[in-house]
Order: structure tokens, then C-alpha cells, then sequence
């Protein structure tokens, strides 16, 4: 269907919705994935449209995981309506404040506290009861995969030898062995501040949240705190992340016997590292692939982050090494 067709569905579709006989869609927010998303208005009441094409999106999986965050009292948007034939989800209006425009010196404290908070209590579902995917082996090796084959490979063309790639494949087994040792949780898997809203009430808002999966405990953490999107100074990134370790023993998401300070602070460090690989993939990806060139900007600070914990940890020396090479050369 041509998107013009596609759009004329939704609008029809979307005025037996509402029975607003004069809709226009405007756009909410840019989506990295095949997902478009448009605001509709009538006065002082607004909704949110979601048009997911079929053939490249699943609603049901954003449908199971609204379903289990509500559950958990948390703040996402409500279904009012669905067709999952055409992909069209009509939505609850959660505003257009990004915690990522409203993130600094002063706000940050209690902004992050909130999503903090917000973490916990999806942290504290059980994970044999969410219905959700595991986080296996073969997705995180893949994921990291991406790095090599569209940042290396197809963006900036650089042809490893094999000690490279050796030294490569080593260090992403060791990454994905630390995430596999880590205590499993409900995973919101992109939990950062271009998916979190800046709500009045019930702060925050939680969106894009369709590709859940039970894995690591520090995995939305570290996409929190060391967001892609924007950096804070590393001590002050692992104070949060030791007031969300005390806040992890003390609710029960983690065991006073199952980690100490020291190795959950590893783990953290270790899962960011496999997700800034992935995410500088894709980065690149969706610039080559979907002609979304806005994320490139976006991979020096995500590869810095590599960097710097590459240099703390003699294990993932080589990895440090062939980050700088990468680095130097974009």
C-alpha cells in the first residue's frame, strides 16, 4: 500500500474512532524503526495514532507489554482502539515533553529519580509470569554483530584481519557471558530519555517499549544513566548507579547474597559496552539501510562511552584499541 493510501486508511479508520468528522494527523514523534506516530486534536483533548505496516511491525507484542506495564501501575499509554489487520492503534496523549529537552544541572536529580522508580517496580514483576521473550545468547552476540558488519564494515569501510576480528568476537563472547550472569528482569530494552516524557502527574511516561524481554538487571540501567543521547560526568553516573544497587537489595529485585557492589558496577559497565556496540550499529544501519542519516551524530559519545570502559577493564584492552581506531576514523 502506498503511504498516502495508508494514510487515507488511518484517517478514515481513525474518524469512526473518535467520530470527529474533521481530523488532521499531524506528526507526534520520529520513530527509528518502520513505526510512525501522529497526533489528532479537538480542542483541548489529543490522541495518539500509531501506524505499525503488518509486514514490518507486530502491535500484539506493544499490545502484551502496555498490558503488563499498566499492571505494574506504571505510566504508559492507554489502548483505546485496534486494528491489527491494518496496524493502527489509537492511544492515550502522553505529552510532547522528551525527558532528553528537559534534562539538566537542576532537573536531573528528580528526573532521574522518577525513571528510577519507574524501573524498580518494572524490575519488581515476576519474569515467569510476563509472557516476555529471554534475552538469549544468539541476540546479544547479534546485536553486537551490528557493529562490526554496518559501523565497520559498511560506514566506515574498514576491513579487519583476522586478529582483529579474533580479538573482536573474543571480546563480545565476554560480554555476553557478564550479561547472562547477571539476576533476569523485565527489560524494557530502550530506556532512555527520547522514550521517557516529562508527565505532571505519575512522571514518567514510558514509550517504545514493544521489544521487552526478561534479561539483565542492569541492562535498562545502563541505557538510563548512560544514554546515548546525553552524558554526565562517570562519578557522578556511579553514584546513581550504587543508590539504584541499595534501592535493588532493598525491594527484592536483587539477593543481599547474589552481588556485591563491585561486580554489579562491572556488570553495568559490561552491559553498556555490548549495548553502545549495537546501538552504534544501528546508528549506522539506519543511516545506509532507511536513509536516516540523524543518528550519526549520535555515535561519538555512544563509542566514547566504549572507550572509557574498555581502558578499566584489561580484558577488553583489544576492544579498546579497535573502539580508538573506530573513533579516529569517523
Amino acid at each position: 500500500m502506498e503511504s498516502s493510501e495508508r494514510l487515507e486508511h488511518l484517517l478514515r479508520w481513525t474518524r469512526q474512532q473518535l467520530d470527529w468528522p474533521a481530523i488532521e494527523l499531524t506528526p507526534a514523534s520520529v520513530d527509528a524503526s518502520f513505526r510512525h506516530y501522529f497526533r489528532v486534536q479537538q480542542g483541548d483533548v489529543s490522541y495518539v495514532l500509531m501506524d505499525a505496516p503488518p509486514d514490518k511491525e507486530d502491535c500484539r507484542s506493544f499490545i502484551h507489554v502496555t498490558e503488563l506495564l499498566l499492571g505494574l501501575g506504571l505510566h504508559a499509554p492507554q489502548i483505546l482502539a485496534r486494528n491489527l489487520e491494518q496496524g493502527f492503534l489509537l492511544l492515550s496523549d502522553l505529552g510532547s515533553r522528551l525527558y532528553l529537552d528537559e534534562l539538566n544541572e537542576k532537573t536531573v536529580d528528580r528526573l532521574y529519580g522518577d525513571a528510577l522508580g519507574a524501573l524498580a517496580a518494572l524490575q519488581s514483576c515476576d519474569p515467569h509470569n510476563s509472557g516476555l521473550p529471554s534475552y538469549t545468547r544468539e541476540l546479544l552476540l547479534f546485536e553486537m554483530s551490528l557493529y562490526r558488519d554496518w559501523l565497520v564494515g559498511v560506514h566506515l569501510n574498514i576491513r579487519l584481519d583476522r586478529a582483529q576480528q579474533e580479538a573482536l568476537q573474543k571480546s563480545c563472547e565476554l560480554l555476553a557471558d557478564s550479561a547472562l550472569q547477571q539476576a533476569a528482569v523485565c527489560v524494557h530494552r530502550d530506556f532512555h530519555s527520547r522514550n521517557l516524557m516529562v508527565s505532571p502527574f505519575h512522571n514518567p511516561g514510558i514509550l517504545d517499549y514493544q521489544d521487552a524481554v526478561i534479561g539483565p538487571v542492569t541492562y535498562d540501567l545502563v541505557s538510563l544513566l548512560r544514554d546515548c543521547y546525553i552524558s554526565w560526568p562517570r562519578q557522578r553516573v556511579e553514584d546513581w548507579v550504587m543508590g539504584y544497587f541499595e534501592l535493588a537489595q532493598q525491594t527484592g529485585i536483587l539477593r543481599q547474597d547474589q552481588v556485591n557492589e563491585l561486580q554489579f558496577l562491572k556488570w553495568f559497565d559490561w552491559m553498556g559496552v555490548q549495548r553502545h556496540l549495537k546501538a552504534a550499529g544501528i546508528f549506522a544501519r539506519l543511516n545506509h539501510r532507511d536513509g536516516k542519516p540523524g543518528y550519526l551524530g549520535d555515535i561519538p559519545r555512544t563509542l566514547g562511552y566504549v572507550s572509557d570502559v574498555c581502558s578499566r577493564y584489561s580484558e577488553l584492552s583489544e576492544l579498546g584499541s579497535l573502539t580508538r581506531t573506530v573513533i579516529a576514523s569517523l
